[in-house]
């Protein structure tokens, strides 16, 4: 994944930071165990398996089951991680997602992996992006997609010591740590990147990177573009929605998932019930050919250029 041509931060495999932070938390926390979907492997999950085979519940390929089973441990004092891949998580086991978890609001912590477009050539089947729109429509699921691996470390952490469902949507593709200094993890609060009055650029996820590239080439500009990491999407920071669209009158939403029912869905009901913006959504439009990550991320607008264009877009409407 390009974020910047320049970019030589060292990248790190978000999925490494779950796996470990994971490790340590079942250290300290008897109930906590493990439910996955014969995935093991691809959830990095064979450090955990090996020091706790009996907190590791497979139950093959059987998704329904997966997160009935969690429910089930959940009602029963248990803090379940249901870990699998994101597309298969959210579409074959929605109903379990609805009922089993969302309405009875058992303690089930959802831990989408590969998400996105993460697993590339494999193509629509394996593409999970329209998992933010679904999950967000079930509304008390806390809905998280981590943008690096210390936030992922951090998410993991809240997630084990907060009661109630929550999914954390995590990649497979390396990204690097953001560099921000004294960095704390709020769900619900958005975290600010870079300030900027012109106009705000509100993403999460792997696209977190691309928006701050983007932003670089605003400046070269003379465009000062605000970024933030809305890492929380359901429950969403509308403070801080609110404040971008009364300070800086344009908005653009960049998300690795559907333009739509997602992040850029979130914001613009924020914003046209608040205080009504320009709000440019850079997301997929729907089902998607086969090609390599990069070349999506490219051709459907998810590269610093693409969404430099799409604040233009954004500020050129403000003056309407």
């Amino acid at each position: 994944m390009a974020v910047a041509a320049a970019d030589t931060a060292l990248r790190l495999d978000c999925r490494v930071a779950w796996a470990e932070t994971l490790e340590r938390l079942a250290e300290a926390d008897e109930r906590i165990v493990v439910v996955v979907n014969d995935s093991v492997g691809s959830s990095n999950l064979g450090g955990f398996k090996q020091k706790f085979p009996d907190r590791t519940i497979n139950v093959g390929i059987a998704e329904q089951n997966m997160v009935g089973v969690a429910a089930g441990l959940a009602n029963g004092g248990r803090v379940p991680f249901v870990s699998a891949a994101s597309c298969f998580l959210t579409a074959r086991a929605m109903e379990q997602l609805k009922a089993d978890v969302a309405y009875a609001g058992f303690n089930v912590k959802l831990v989408g992996q590969s998400s996105g477009i993460a697993y590339g050539e494999l193509g629509a089947t394996h593409h999970s992006i329209e998992d933010f729109a679904w999950l967000r429509a079930l509304g008390p699921i806390t809905l998280i997609a981590p943008c690096d691996a210390w936030e992922t470390t951090e998410a993991i952490k809240w997630a084990a010591g907060h009661e109630g469902p929550v999914y954390l949507r995590l990649s497979r593709m390396k990204v690097p740590t953001l560099d921000l200094p004294g960095r704390s993890f709020t769900p619900g609060k958005a975290e600010l990147q870079r300030p900027g009055t012109d106009v705000t650029l509100i993403a999460n996820g792997t696209t977190v990177h691309l928006a701050l590239a983007a932003a670089e080439l605003l400046a070269g500009a003379g465009v000062s573009a605000r970024v933030l990491n809305m890492h929380t999407i359901t429950p969403l920071d509308t403070d801080a929605v609110i404040a971008a669209a009364r300070e800086t009158g344009a908005i653009v939403t960049v998300e690795e998932a559907l333009d739509r029912g997602g992040l850029g869905g979130a914001v613009a009901e924020c914003t046209s019930a608040s205080h009504p913006v320009p709000v440019q959504r850079v997301g997929f439009p729907g089902f998607m050919p086969t090609g390599s990550i990069e070349s999506l991320f490219k051709e459907f607008g998810l590269s610093p250029a693409g969404i430099a264009s799409a604040a233009r877009i954004a500020m050129r409407r403000k003056g309407n």
